[in-house]
């Protein structure tokens, strides 16, 4: 048997918001999380760098992406599927 392992890559989904740069679009994920002392729930955003080879992401689309190899500084991301 060979000793090859699957790499799991992380995923992601939120709201495209910005497409000003060519092959790169902007995505907006928020996650929800709980405090622990006072366990309020609270959201919590971070904004993407991700490929879009073809360009077919419009603004305001709710797009799919999962890591890959560094494309740029700060492309990490490739984009999966779009989901309006």
């Amino acid at each position: 048997m060979s000793d090859i392992k699957k790499i799991q890559h992380r995923n992601f989904e939120g709201e495209v918001v910005s497409v000003k740069e060519n092959k790169t679009i902007h995505v907006l994920v928020k996650t929800t999380k709980m405090h622990p002392k006072y366990r309020k729930q609270y959201v919590v955003s971070r904004k993407y760098a991700v490929h879009d080879e073809h360009a077919k992401a419009k603004l305001g689309d709710f797009v799919n992406f999962v890591e890959c190899r560094p494309i740029s500084k700060t492309k990490k991301w490739t984009l999966v599927s779009i989901q309006k």
